[in-house]
């Protein structure tokens, strides 16, 4: 079946692809991992199934994610990556689709360029460039166009985004290095200096998400997890409480609460006012740890949202943006 090229909308993140065809919806969502043959250079899985290769595949395969802190670390492998979801959205084109993808928002123009030649590579006609804090707002239902302040923090796997925005753009904006990957590392190497025992990616992010916590929990939890102990070598079992959680997660929260109050300190008073008044929005899986809500609105005494489906909000926003194509087009031809 041929189809015409279509508007596709795609939230390049550090530890999830999703992307948005326009009219559609959201049509994929997977994890962005793809396992390469090294002796040939092919691509063997992309997704779901390369996660779960990660970590225990032979020497001669390797599973990696291509991007790191929000930013392309493997040009070649993520341009493999988004030839092979492009084609799975778009089946067989007659033209091309024209893409738009997000990007955190301080990134280098050398990371912009890396993302777009990328895209091309893959088969883009022509690609669009949003920042995550914008997209993330606009998946949101807070309408950015109308000249008051919204904050948005948007915490997703590589890099934290901070913005405020008003009139359609961001006023003050930071990015951080701190997010999803960061509390995993953290829960590594808490596992590691208390316990003895080393554990893999997934099973600290398995206990991130279920018994971590950044805020002290009314009832404990736990959970067992099995590790390698570095004494003797051998597999360990270990049973993980909540509020070990909470001392291995504060540090990374605490950085990203630093950067909020660092964002709102260069907030012009007249949108700070609005802001306070309207309160913060937070988007992307990692605002989901327990107890972040409640500690950045503790911190900064200003009422603390959840956005609705604070996963895919940067997706949403991006498809939402896929409407006004056309008027860029015209600007750029004007």
């Amino acid at each position: 079946m041929f189809k015409y090229g279509q508007d596709i909308g795609i939230d390049l993140g550090t530890a999830t692809v999703i992307a948005y065809v326009k009219g559609k919806g959201i049509v994929l969502r997977e994890p962005s991992v793809v396992a390469v043959d090294n002796n040939t250079g092919e691509v063997l899985a992309v997704g779901k199934e390369a996660r779960r290769m990660l970590g225990r595949t032979p020497g001669n395969i390797v599973a990696t994610r291509p991007l790191r802190d929000g930013v392309i670390s493997s040009y070649t492998v993520t341009e493999k990556m988004l030839k092979y979801f492009i084609n799975r959205v778009c089946g067989k084109f007659i033209f091309a689709p024209r893409i738009m993808i997000c990007i955190p928002s301080k990134v280098t123009e050398v990371e912009k360029k890396a993302v777009i030649d990328a895209a091309s590579q893959a088969g883009a006609r022509k690609v669009y460039l949003i920042e995550e804090p914008i997209a993330a707002a606009i998946g949101a239902g807070i309408d950015i166009s109308r000249p008051c302040g919204n904050m948005v923090v948007d915490i997703g796997g590589g890099t934290t985004d901070i913005a405020v925005i008003s009139l359609g753009g961001s006023v003050v904006s930071s990015s951080l290095k701190v997010a999803g990957d960061k509390f995993d590392e953290a829960i590594v190497k808490y596992i590691k200096k208390k316990y003895n025992v080393i554990i893999g990616e997934r099973t600290a992010e398995d206990l991130k998400i279920n018994i971590g916590c950044v805020y002290p929990k009314i009832q404990d939890m736990e959970m067992d997890i099995r590790g390698r102990d570095l004494a003797t070598g051998l597999p360990k079992t270990l049973t993980v409480h909540s509020s070990e959680m909470l001392e291995a997660l504060i540090e990374p929260a605490m950085m990203v609460i630093d950067a909020v109050h660092g964002v709102l300190e260069k907030t012009p008073p007249e949108l700070a006012a609005d802001i306070s008044d309207r309160g913060i929005y937070m988007t992307g899986g990692g605002c989901l740890i327990d107890g972040l809500d409640k500690l950045l609105q503790e911190k900064t005494g200003i009422n603390v949202m959840i956005a609705q489906d604070a996963i895919s909000c940067v997706a949403l926003g991006t498809g939402k943006a896929l409407d006004n194509l056309d008027v860029l087009d015209a600007k750029k031809r004007r």
